[in-house]
């Protein structure tokens, strides 16, 4: 049995799309975007941008592999 058995065709490019997001996002991170603003405020809405951006990614691989939204909602 393979890793992505199920009928949705789309589903590999779902997860992949997903582990994009979450790469660009901690790519984003690593570059230190606060270094290039001598405003706190914007690099304070910069990082919960990338910190969105990742939570996004996450969701997005995650709803893609279990094809359901009910299993990411918090309990």
């Amino acid at each position: 049995m393979g890793l992505f058995e199920h009928e949705d065709t789309l589903e590999l490019l779902g997860v992949l799309l997903g582990v994009f997001v979450v790469v660009v996002g901690v790519g984003s991170l690593v570059g230190t975007p606060w270094t290039t603003t001598e405003d706190t405020t914007a690099a304070a809405v910069q990082t919960v941008g990338i910190f969105l951006t990742i939570a996004v990614g996450i969701v997005l691989v995650v709803v893609a592999y279990t094809g359901e939204l009910r299993s990411v909602s918090v309990r």
